[in-house]
């Protein structure tokens, strides 16, 4: 399982560094709902990485805050999902 985030996260590490080199290169982006998606499929350490060390998506206050609903509702499947037996941490 620890190699799995490990490989989501630095799918999703490197899908944020390509949107950032895009963005300087004034090329065609990736959506927000594709950067979204991708850390909801638990690339949020990769996520979260990408915008701090690129500097990207940090000053934009919509995808801030989608980006944490996505956490949120992270936090609330794992939180139930854990109650329930249904995984364990």
């Amino acid at each position: 399982m620890f190699y799995l985030l490990l490989i989501v996260n630095l799918i999703t590490l490197s899908v944020f560094a390509l949107d950032k080199w895009k963005a300087v290169k004034h090329q065609r982006r990736i959506s927000e709902n594709t950067l979204l998606f991708i850390t909801f499929l638990c690339g949020t350490i990769g996520s979260l990485l990408g915008m701090l060390i690129f500097r990207h998506k940090v000053s934009k206050k919509s995808f801030l805050l989608k980006f944490g609903l996505v956490v949120v509702i992270q936090i609330i499947l794992i939180y139930f999902l854990e109650k329930y037996n249904m995984i364990s941490i």
